[in-house]
């Protein structure tokens, strides 16, 4: 299991959100932590300290009036930390190159693929063609229905009919490098994990994941590292000691690191 670390950038600043509370309309969020420093010094902690496969994510939409204070903090980052670091957010096959060409690893993708709540596959291929398989992550952020986790998109407002299952997970593994899944009902809660969602994801571990969302504990941490069979990557944002919360990120990463397969 790895530690991936988050840069979350909000209206130009790098933040920790309730994940359900953003709200495009007057760029508006519920936050837990926002932060004094820029994304460079995030990006360079992370970049002194080895950890890479973290991402960068921006949480205002391309027509915000923060949209560029927010790009810019994170190709702040990307410079800081080249090829250290995924990014997403808006992200298009028509940008895409753009943001690898400033340093990004790999471009994450949610919106542009999963569009009037379904899978475009022409976009989707179209991705592919634009930076490459090995250069793309595929969000498949979710809640919980009645009908099982339901991926959601446009920055976690809108709720989608694809359902996340090993069936989806292994159809899309054709055309990307990895997956990144925030688990929204419980994203910026600190106050426990989607167990149900992390042992599915660790049952199929075909291809790198990286859970997200409740870890407020070294406990949680433990229980991911036994339900995603020691490969379920797992990312710390509001509960870490970075953005205001009591989880030290050194040992953080130490547990995650002790016994990876």
């Amino acid at each position: 299991m790895e530690f991936r670390p988050c840069i979350d950038i909000h209206n130009g600043k790098v933040k920790q959100i309730v994940g359900g509370s953003l709200r495009d309309a007057g760029n508006l969020a519920r936050e837990n932590f926002v932060s004094e420093q820029d994304a460079a010094f995030f990006a360079r902690l992370y970049r002194n300290a080895g950890i890479r496969g973290g991402h960068i994510i921006l949480l205002n939409p391309v027509g915000s009036e923060y949209y560029e204070q927010t790009k810019e903090q994170a190709l702040l980052a990307l410079k800081t930390f080249p090829g250290g670091m995924q990014i997403g957010g808006g992200i298009t096959a028509e940008n895409a190159q753009e943001f690898l060409e400033a340093g990004a690893s790999h471009v994450i993708v949610t919106s542009y693929v999963f569009r009037d709540g379904h899978i475009f596959y022409d976009r989707l291929k179209e991705l592919v063609k634009a930076v490459g398989k090995d250069r793309l992550v595929l969000d498949l952020s979710c809640k919980k229905t009645e009908l099982g986790y339901r991926i959601v998109t446009d920055r976690w407002q809108k709720v989608t009919e694809e359902q996340v299952d090993e069936a989806l997970l292994e159809r899309l593994s054709a055309y990307c490098d990895e997956f990144l899944v925030h688990a929204v009902d419980v994203e910026g809660k600190a106050n426990g994990i989607e167990t149900e969602l992390a042992g599915l994801l660790g049952a199929w571990g075909k291809l790198p994941v990286t859970y997200a969302g409740g870890v407020h504990s070294y406990e949680d941490l433990k229980i991911l590292k036994e339900l995603g069979n020691n490969r379920l990557n797992v990312t710390v944002g509001s509960a870490l000691d970075l953005f205001g919360g009591k989880l030290e990120w050194k040992k953080v990463l130490e547990l995650c690191n002790m016994d990876k397969s």
